[in-house]
C-alpha cells in the first residue's frame, strides 16, 4: 500500500508545500516562497458603552477610583 503519492516523496518537496501534482506557474512558485506580511490594523476607537459600563461599575462600587482610572486607559488611550 502506497500511502505517500510519488511526487511529495521527492527529496526537494520537503516543508510545507502547496503543491500535490499539477505545475506551479512561476509567479505561483515565487508567491509561496514568499509570503507577504498582512498589515497590522488599528484597534477599534473606543465605544461609548464600554466608556458606560466601566462608569456604571464605578457608581455601583464594583470598582475603586483606581481601577478605573486603569481600565480607562486600557479602553480609550
Amino acid at each position: 500500500m502506497l500511502l505517500v503519492p510519488r511526487q511529495l516523496r521527492r527529496a526537494g518537496m520537503t516543508g510545507d508545500v502547496p503543491y500535490y501534482g499539477g505545475r506551479f506557474t512561476p509567479a505561483q512558485a515565487y508567491a509561496a516562497a514568499h509570503p507577504r506580511a498582512r498589515p497590522v490594523e488599528a484597534p477599534p476607537p473606543p465605544r461609548a458603552d464600554q466608556l458606560a459600563a466601566l462608569q456604571h461599575l464605578l457608581d455601583t462600587g464594583v470598582i475603586t477610583p483606581e481601577e478605573h482610572r486603569r481600565l480607562r486607559g486600557r479602553v480609550a488611550p
